[in-house]
């Protein structure tokens, strides 16, 4: 590696607009992943990234950068063609619980690294730890063995898959450089790519509750992930998918699983069911599978796949979920069509109920969250229950009330529909 480089050279170059040669960036993060680096100087990048954005060249060399402060995953043991599912993150999208089982029954392995959730958004790996006893640390050799017994797993990333993510996302949570397309697609995709998977489907959300709340910014996301995918040898598409409004009907880790089930049993809300078939039928595109999601949901068979994954992580599918102790309704204030129900605003009354995060390090109840009774596109009558609200705690039922309330807009006409999948990048 190029001894040529300093940090504070490195801020200079990228602070007055100039493209960083690959061995600046190389050394930059690796320097800053082995501590040499201050985090006042990371930040000072990051911000100088922000600003000025990268070339496509740049954010290659960045991302293979991060990948290689850790491992890449060999999943060269694995029998099927492997297939993976990324969401940028939302409010009620629990889609990877049903599709992921799913995609097994169509006849993929799914080793998908899964996170927590954070701030408004759900996690995958949070909504599974609702069953007694998961666990979603695997090694190496059980992820491999797994996924060619049953057919997948839910496991978090180790910590040796692309470190360098883990603490530059940290350093950009607390500086104001979190929405950055080309720090979010290189965040992103370095563990995807290191988790070595075939193929991957990006679920970019766009709307009130995503990160990217309109359909350009979400599309220019979309468009670099495919392409830093593809550079890097992964079979990568995306599709937009619409997060104005709560995915599904239920806020909170339980009561997403409870959805979840639901859905695995022939039931489930129709704008969940709409994601998870349309995300199904793009990952068995990319894998080359011949297989009709809608007919193999429609069959019932992935929740007995679903339960074996669980059991894989030491869980227990047949025991009581956790439950909150306490519920309240929510009214309508008024009468009409509801025409709008804005998903960041019920996200954050869920993370206030004690279904989130505020911080890391906060703990979650995972009884705790909000059943929209009625949504967007529905009508209702004045004293209608709206929401439901869940937790132990009821003193958190006012806020909550209240944020819950803030979401709604009304409209004397039936609203229009608006389509889940709002478009497909490849």
């Amino acid at each position: 590696m190029s001894d040529r480089w300093d940090a504070t050279s490195v801020i200079i170059e990228k602070r007055d607009g100039n493209e960083l040669p690959a061995d600046a960036i190389q050394w930059f993060i690796t320097n800053y992943t082995d501590g040499v680096v201050a985090d006042e100087q990371a930040a000072a990048l990051c911000m100088a990234v922000f600003l000025n954005g990268m070339t496509a060249a740049e954010l290659h060399t960045w991302t293979e950068a991060m990948i290689d402060t850790g491992d890449r995953a060999d999943l060269s043991g694995i029998v099927r063609p492997t297939v993976d599912k990324h969401s940028t993150g939302g409010v009620g999208d629990k889609v990877s619980l049903i599709l992921i089982p799913l995609m097994i029954a169509c006849g993929a392995s799914v080793p998908q690294l899964a996170g927590r959730g954070l701030g408004h958004t759900g996690g995958t790996i949070d909504k599974l730890q609702s069953h007694p006893g998961f666990d979603p640390f695997l090694t190496p050799e059980q992820l491999i063995q797994q996924s060619n017994t049953i057919g997948g797993v839910f496991a978090a990333a180790g910590s040796r898959i692309a470190p360098a993510d883990a603490k530059l996302y940290q350093l950009r949570d607390t500086t104001g450089t979190v929405a950055s397309i080309p720090l979010i697609a290189s965040s992103i995709m370095s563990k995807k790519i290191a988790g070595g998977t075939q193929n991957l489907v990006l679920d970019v959300k766009v709307g009130a509750g995503a990160f990217m709340t309109n359909v350009d910014d979400a599309t220019l996301l979309a468009e670099t992930m495919v392409q830093i995918g593809k550079d890097a040898g992964v079979n990568t598409s995306a599709l937009l998918t619409q997060m104005d409004v709560p995915l599904g009907k239920m806020v909170g880790n339980t009561l997403e699983v409870d959805e979840s089930i639901e859905v695995m049993q022939g039931g489930g809300p129709a704008d969940l069911i709409d994601v998870t078939i349309a995300l199904a039928e793009e990952m068995c595109r990319l894998a080359g599978l011949d297989a009709d999601p809608a007919a193999v949901l429609a069959s019932g068979d992935t929740l007995a796949i679903y339960n074996d994954i669980v059991r894989g992580h030491s869980g227990d599918p047949e025991a009581p979920l956790p439950r909150a102790a306490n519920t309240f309704d929510v009214v309508a204030p008024q009468a009409g069509w509801i025409d709008s129900m804005n998903a960041l605003t019920v996200g954050i009354a869920s993370m206030r109920l004690g279904a989130g995060r505020a911080r890391k390090e906060d703990t979650i109840e995972y009884g705790a969250g909000i059943e929209c009774v009625h949504k967007p596109g529905e009508k209702v009558e004045a004293g209608d229950t709206i929401f439901r609200l869940y937790a132990d705690d009821e003193s958190r039922f006012e806020l909550a009330s209240t944020l819950c309330l803030e979401s709604l807009g009304f409209s004397d006409a039936e609203p229009a529909v608006r389509p889940m999948v709002l478009k497909r990048i490849t």
